[in-house]
This record gives structure tokens, sequence and C-alpha cells, in this order.
């Protein structure tokens, strides 16, 4: 396989150029992690205290035995969350894409958390009748440098889309933003061969939302307009990444016993 490497730097995730490993981009998500998002951080509050009252047998030692990690414990608790719902859509994805390439599944051997979800693929699949044209692979945007990997650009009642699979229990207005970028990138990178090929024209994104109750194919707006949105992000990228660490110069002057941020943080 001659797939596009990643690497984690912090939070982001970055493309390596296949071709010129010095040339590393950020990818779609980590851009459009960009825009705010207030109400993380109270849902992260919840899980704490959610995980301080259920689990308050366990917490109430800890604080005995040992506060710190009854702190960590605590404050973990939304991560711990975000990784199980993190893992079970990576593996309802795998399944998704060996169901779209024709493979057949026999649902004995699928586990029991997403079985659920196969089934509702197997359903959509057999009512829909999508055409699928390329399936997990990576975009890349030499223009505005960021890259990233779809699930699926299908044809569906005819028309061509770029469709996102979605497990999480609503479908947020980032999947515009996700959709846009993958749209309006300049080339595929096909994982097998490493060979480049043009993005074909689309006529709109869709999102494939799949739950354990059931299953909905929503059409996206993810025309030009969105995707002037998602490049003012790029933008706030750099700046988040680079552009703001250097806007601040040492000083000119200074009096007294004044410690700058760097010196105490050295200390």
């Amino acid at each position: 396989m001659a797939g596009v490497s990643t690497i984690k730097r912090g939070d982001s995730r970055f493309y390596i150029d296949p071709s010129d490993g010095d040339i590393k981009v950020p990818g779609v998500t980590s851009v459009g992690g960009m825009t705010p998002k207030d109400y993380l951080m109270y849902w992260a509050a919840k899980e704490s205290a959610e995980a301080a009252v259920t689990n308050w047998d366990i917490v109430s030692e800890l604080v005995q035995r040992d506060p710190a990690g009854a702190v960590d414990y605590l404050k973990n608790a939304h991560r711990r969350k975000s990784k199980a719902a993190s893992d079970l859509g990576s593996a309802a994805h795998d399944l998704f894409e060996r169901l779209a390439r024709g493979e057949t599944l026999n649902l004995r051997h699928v586990h029991v958390d997403v079985k659920q979800h196969v089934r509702w693929f197997m359903e959509f699949l057999d009512k829909v009748q999508p055409e699928f044209l390329y399936l997990e692979e990576t975009v890349w945007s030499d223009t505005h440098r960021y890259a990233g990997s779809f699930d699926a650009i299908a044809k569906v009642d005819g028309e061509t889309v770029i469709v996102d699979w979605k497990t999480s229990k609503s479908i947020y207005d980032s999947v515009a933003l996700q959709l846009s970028a993958y749209r309006y990138a300049d080339r595929i990178i096909l994982a097998e061969s490493g060979e480049s090929v043009d993005v074909p024209e689309m006529a709109g994104g869709a999102a494939l939302h799949v739950r354990p109750e059931g299953w909905a194919l929503h059409p996206v707006q993810c025309d030009e307009s969105v995707y002037e949105t998602f490049l003012h992000l790029r933008g706030v990228f750099d700046w988040e990444s680079v552009g703001k660490k250097r806007v601040i110069g040492k000083p000119i002057v200074s009096g007294g016993e004044f410690v700058t941020g760097t010196q105490r943080r050295a200390a």
C-alpha cells in the first residue's frame, strides 16, 4: 500500500506528502476544530460530575489514598467516554468500508456493540444502491495546504456526492466544513498506487447517520460559501499553531523585579 502517512502534534494531525517527507500539512478535522466549541466545556464538566456521583465508592477511596489520582480520574472522565465512542466509530467504519467494497459479512462474527450498525448499513446499501467511486482515500490541497481522509465518493440517484459515515449521537454542523474541504481539494492520492487523480465534480454532500436504532441519509450543504469558511479556519489554524507565538517580542525596557511568563515557566 502507498497510503499517505500521518503524525500527531499536540491535538492536531498532520499529513506527510508522500513525494516529499519535509512537507506536512494539517488534516481537515484539525482545521475544522478551530471553530468555537463552548458546549464541550459543559459536557466535560457534566461527565466529571456524573463520574463522581456514579462511582462515589471508588472516588472516596481514591481521595483517602491518592487525592491526585482522584482528581485525574474525575478530570479524565470525558476523555474515557470520548475514546469509547471513537473506538466504536472506528470499528463500525471499518466494517462499513468492507461492506461498501462488496464483502459479505457474517453477522454472527460481528461484535455485539456494532452489530446493529452493520445491519442498518446493509439496509442502506440495499435501499439506496449507491455506486461507490472512491472509498477511504486521501485528498490533498496544494493550493491551501491541507489534506484529509474521506469515507466515500459515490453516485446516488445519478448524482456524484461526497459521503461521510457518522455513528455519533448527533450530526454536527462541522461536517459541512469537512465535506467542503474534501470536495474542493486539488487531488486524490490513491492508497493502492500512490497515484494522484483529480477530484471529480460533485453535486453536493451527504452524511449517513447510523445508530443502533436506525439510519438516515442527510443532505449536507458543502458548497463554495461553506468552503470559504473552512479556508478562514485554515488561517486560524496557522495563527494558533505558529502565528500567535511570534507577535510579542522581548521587552525593550523594564524595571523592578518584573518576571516574564517564559521565565516563570523555566523556573
